[in-house]
């Protein structure tokens, strides 16, 4: 009878009717900060190569939360050598800002293996100086404002453009100051960058998306060796995971949270902060997911002033071991509870161009 009630609960929750909309915001300016509070996004489960975005998807999710994000996040990654148009086509004709996270990975898209045919080293050579300007040219076309995360959590060890794949720790001759794996990713970045904008694509804001804590945590590693100044950034991002895996550690939101917080905005005191990806499995013998949700959002509403856009990773995958892990909202019942809740709060600007369809 108890797992017959939890299923009740669950298609109650999903079929309830959503919350009227709120008060239209005010409108964004060409910066996409908010005058007030942070907007609200989420990665919606988009497949493997999370670029499968569909409007069902994006409903479904909305019909979950009761709320529309302002933000819809998805991939590009260069083993496809496409501008991803029919993507942010369709968020954008749903109201909402696209997040893409653009990313040099070739096919079959593994972790921990290194560099491919994407190396930061080719790319600086300008072997993919035609890719480039073409996805440059798509984002110019699609015209409207996007956000753009560019090799991301580039301080961690698992993605090819990874610091730790160029040099780790060893300096470039002739420059004691510096570090070459950082220096390899900053050099990238501008390159890239100034190519993209070189045709024009004025409409993208630059997200330099970074995870939470570095992995390896030495002094060559930290996030201020990869900064690649003020004038190739418009936001500053962070990953802010919890238990993702069985064999990691319950680590409440506030210790993964506030430290790296302080620390990205330390790398430059004028540019809003964006929490790029934040989420959470469900391991209920570790910890309470919907407790954590509740804390992650009260913390960077209360403790975290430049958070002004803040994207849930919503994804449920196989590891290779059989094992799932479900970061996605509807996981529990207590889940998705808190994150409607927490999400509620009118300081989360949900996407005012859309009304959720009435019951």
């Amino acid at each position: 009878m108890r797992w017959i009630s939890i299923i009740l609960g669950l298609l109650c929750a999903a079929c309830s009717p959503p919350s009227p909309p709120s008060k239209k915001a005010d409108p964004l300016p060409a910066s996409l900060i908010p005058k007030h509070g942070a907007l609200l996004g989420a990665y919606m489960d988009f497949g493997d190569r999370e670029d499968d975005v569909t409007l069902e998807k994006i409903e479904h999710f909305e019909k979950l939360v009761k709320k529309s994000p302002a933000i819809v996040a998805s991939s590009s990654y260069w083993g496809e050598q496409t501008f991803p148009s029919a993507s942010v086509g369709l968020i954008a004709r749903h109201g909402a800002i696209p997040l893409l996270f653009w990313s040099p990975w070739d096919k079959p898209y593994e972790q921990d293996k290194g560099p491919d045919r994407f190396s930061l080293t080719k790319i600086l050579a300008g072997e993919w100086d035609p890719y480039i300007d073409r996805w440059a040219d798509g984002a110019k076309r699609f015209g409207r404002p996007m956000f753009v995360s560019l090799c991301n959590e580039m301080n961690g060890s698992w993605f090819p453009w990874s610091g730790c794949f160029y040099g780790e720790g060893k300096r470039l001759p002739g420059t004691p100051e510096k570090f070459q794996g950082p220096e390899t990713c900053k050099a990238a970045w501008r390159h890239i960058v100034d190519r993209v904008r070189a045709r024009g694509a004025t409409n993208i804001r630059w997200v330099f998306h970074l995870n939470n804590y570095s992995y390896p945590q030495d002094t060559w590693n930290e996030m201020e060796q990869y900064y690649p100044g003020p004038e190739y950034v418009d936001w500053l991002g962070l990953s802010v995971y919890g238990k993702q895996f069985g064999a990691d550690p319950w680590v409440e939101a506030e210790d993964l949270l506030d430290y790296p917080y302080w620390e990205i905005c330390a790398l430059d005191a004028n540019k809003p902060v964006m929490i790029t990806e934040f989420g959470i499995g469900e391991f209920p013998k570790a910890g309470d997911k919907a407790r954590w949700i509740r804390e992650i959002f009260s913390g960077m509403k209360g403790r975290c002033p430049r958070v002004r856009a803040a994207v849930f990773w919503h994804e449920r995958w196989q590891n290779a071991d059989g094992t799932f892990s479900n970061l996605r909202v509807n996981s529990s019942v207590p889940a998705q509870e808190a994150f409607r809740q927490s999400a509620g709060d009118p300081y989360w600007i949900g996407n005012p161009q859309v009304e959720l369809s009435p019951p």
